[in-house]
């Protein structure tokens, strides 16, 4: 199997990383829509790849298939995604609900924040609790994605700490938002969002194209 490549693209969100096609989304300091108005509400995030491909492949076996020993490498990418000039007084990993974690055995994030602890050696809180389960949110819109999270999250004290909050993809934001929003309540000075891999809306963009030149009979 490929080595999986890390996300390149001319323009991102100096937020959240979003990548875009051109520079009009963002605004004079770099920002795109969702920072601009705190929907976001983490300070920052960083992924290592886009969820395609061979980084999807893995992200699969891991999650899905309960390779757990894929931690190991996946967290050794997160390390790569990690800023240089920020630092970090906890790590915390999202939270499954007590149900999904004994369905699926074990909650991946929490094996990757372990794992980048190892190597950096910033200690791991499991500072957030999933208070209720949330509906797949596969499938759901934006806004409805935003809906499903809404308080679905409390946070133990964490006042004056800088987190770094860790998940395996970030499709939408709106699950880290959720534990963001927690975490600050309880007293966060900072959160930043570290995943293996995002959702690459530039692609999603390229498969409409293709789908509606394919239905129109030009390719």
């Amino acid at each position: 199997m490929e080595a999986p490549e890390p996300l390149s693209a001319e323009y991102f969100c100096s937020s959240c990383r979003t990548a875009f096609q051109n520079p009009f989304p963002l605004d004079a300091e770099g920002r795109c829509a969702l920072c601009r108005s705190g929907l976001r509400g983490f300070d920052a995030a960083y992924s290592f790849g886009s969820y395609e491909g061979v980084l999807r492949r893995l992200i699969h076996l891991y999650k899905y298939g309960k390779i757990k020993t894929l931690a190991g490498p996946l967290s050794a990418l997160l390390i790569q995604a990690l800023p240089r000039d920020e630092a970090f007084d906890i790590v915390v990993p999202v939270p499954l609900y007590w149900r999904r974690r004994l369905q699926r055995g074990f909650n991946q994030s929490d094996l990757l924040a372990r794992g980048l602890a190892r190597r950096t050696g910033i200690p791991v809180e499991s500072a957030l609790r999933r208070l209720r389960p949330t509906a797949t949110q596969a499938g759901l819109s934006n806004h409805s994605r935003r809906q499903n999270m809404v308080r679905a999250f409390r946070s133990r004290n964490v006042a004056g700490k800088r987190i770094l909050l860790v998940d395996d993809v970030m499709t939408t934001g709106a699950t880290a938002a959720s534990c963001a929003l927690a975490l600050k309540q309880a007293g966060a000075n900072r959160v930043a969002l570290l995943t293996v891999a995002r959702v690459d809306r530039r692609m999603e963009g390229w498969r409409l194209t293709v789908a509606h030149s394919t239905v129109g009979g030009k390719i």
